[in-house]
């Protein structure tokens, strides 16, 4: 996996001060994607074992909230299997923080047998994550009063919940 990005002390993308991580590769190809650069699944630098370590060490200070995964498409199956394990490590270094994830798919696609998002993976980091911001970018429902969101299509969920009530269930979180 590459990543385009990495942002320490973000606030714009979940609440509080967060460390955001952007993959690269997608293949939804939103229309007004604010970064369509991220399309390309080699762009930015490979994902190492010291791109961990670094994001590890970013995450450790008490006013870091937590890490946010946006892309490109975190949820592109060859970008879960890279990201699960480094996830799992997250957790289990911080399970106080939050981990929030962006997504061109919906809460519904991802349990959806044969969808393209969907692989062996997909369950196991659906589980390690608190917020998944999900549904494709639609530039004629773009609305900039939204918080952490781009189009009034895409939701913010409660992934706990959902996962729990087997449907999406909305974050109520700070707004």
């Amino acid at each position: 996996m590459y990543y385009g990005q990495i942002k320490n002390c973000d606030i714009a993308d979940g609440v509080g001060v967060r460390v955001t991580l952007f993959v690269s590769g997608c293949t939804n190809h939103c229309e007004g994607c604010f970064q369509p650069e991220t399309w390309d699944f080699t762009y930015g630098q490979p994902f190492t074992a010291e791109t961990e370590n670094q994001l590890l060490q970013m995450l450790a200070p008490h006013y870091i909230d937590g890490l946010t995964l946006l892309g490109g498409e975190p949820f592109e199956p060859e970008n879960q299997r890279a990201l699960l394990p480094f996830v799992q490590r997250v957790r289990a270094a911080y399970p106080r923080k939050t981990i929030w994830c962006f997504t061109g798919f919906t809460f519904e696609q991802l349990h959806t047998p044969g969808c393209h998002a969907r692989c062996e993976v997909t369950d196991s980091l659906l589980v390690l994550l608190d917020v998944l911001v999900d549904g494709r970018f639609e530039q004629d429902k773009r609305d900039i009063s939204l918080r952490f969101r781009g189009s009034s299509n895409q939701r913010l969920l409660d992934v706990p919940k959902s996962l729990a009530a087997r449907r999406p269930v909305l974050w109520e979180g700070e707004a």
